[in-house]
């Protein structure tokens, strides 16, 4: 039997070759080259699996697949993809869970050293023949002897965590649901209340998917409730933080800087205010871009495809929504309702 996979998301010729290496017999891949919505509604008329990378899965377009059986995502946000549709249909949605834990958690800390260590200015000043190592000292910090607090605490915070014992940072965490002890102890981090949180943390680094319970949970109130001179890190997703307040407590310089991989628009229009200011760092929603990691998570997505296929069992922190409709975690839950 053969199955029609639709890849949502472009990817370059370099990675669909990746990807076409790790497909199971009978999977037939095919690779959007676009975002544009009526190629996509095309593209899947004849699908029976879509796998989005970020594309978004709507209600018309999940109509527009009548031999659809079953949506994987690439990663482990499904704020894109219509789940009321889905679980309508009867369909199954998984995700990856943990596959990008590793390049997410070493973009934060990337984040993190460039934010502090003013990468961006350095680089540009050195490119413009401007040498000024003794500017870059009064505005540079260092990590170690920091406090580094984790907003989340699924599998990307617990790697970063793991990360970061080597910098000698003291590692807190919030999350709805605490950790055991032994596995605080495992990763070095201390449980701490939300309040005591943004109240301690130097680095503040945001770990949660975008569900109604974080939707604009970094509003002005929690914003000004972080330490002074704080640094804001955001790789989960963009609609967690008010973006006019945190413009406003950059500039106040009540924050120290911020680093953002992700935005509430994007792609992040050039008239963003954010990218006017000179202490903030920002990449394109690509902490999970590695070619290196991409065997991991096609394997992943294309191995959960093959035993749905086959009738077999997925890994529960896969299951977003089981066949025929009862979900395995409601995207409308707490703030860590799905792993990171």
């Amino acid at each position: 039997m053969t199955l029609n996979i639709v890849f949502l998301t472009p990817m370059t010729p370099e990675v669909r070759e990746v990807v076409r290496g790790c497909a199971h017999a009978g999977q037939q891949l095919r690779f959007s080259e676009t975002t544009d919505p009526e190629t996509h509604r095309r593209l899947v008329s004849d699908a029976d699996v879509i796998v989005s990378a970020g594309s978004w899965v709507t209600a018309d377009l999940i109509a527009a697949a009548p031999k659809l059986r079953f949506i994987q995502k690439w990663g482990i946000g499904v704020d894109k993809i219509d789940l009321e549709a889905a679980r309508a249909r009867g369909l199954p949605v998984a995700i990856t869970a943990g596959a990008s834990a590793g390049p997410v958690a070493e973009h934060a800390l990337a984040l993190m050293l460039a934010v502090y260590r003013r990468l961006p200015l350095a680089d540009r000043q050195v490119r413009a023949g401007i040498w000024e190592p003794a500017r870059l000292r009064g505005v540079c910090r260092q990590i170690a002897g920091r406090t580094v607090g984790l907003l989340g605490f699924g599998n990307i915070a617990r790697t970063l965590a793991h990360r970061l014992r080597g910098f000698d940072a003291t590692i807190l965490y919030h999350d709805v649901r605490r950790a055991d002890a032994v596995t605080e102890r495992a990763f070095g981090a201390r449980y701490a209340g939300f309040d005591e949180l943004l109240a301690q943390a130097d680095i503040l680094s945001l770990h949660l998917p975008l569900t109604d319970a974080s939707r604009g949970m970094m509003g002005a109130d929690a914003l000004r409730a972080m330490k002074p001179g704080a640094v804001l890190i955001n790789t989960a997703r963009g609609e967690i933080v008010d973006e006019a307040a945190l413009l406003e407590v950059l500039r106040s310089g009540h924050l120290g800087g911020a680093g953002l991989d992700t935005f509430a628009q994007e792609p992040a229009p050039a008239g963003n205010p954010l990218l006017g200011l000179d202490n903030i760092v920002v990449t394109p929603h690509s902490a999970g871009s590695v070619i290196d990691n991409v065997p991991n998570i096609a394997g992943h997505v294309l191995g959960n495809i093959d035993r749905h296929a086959r009738g077999l069992p997925l890994a529960e922190a896969d299951i977003v929504l089981r066949a025929p409709a009862s979900p395995a975690s409601d995207p409308k839950a707490s703030a860590s309702t799905l792993p990171g």
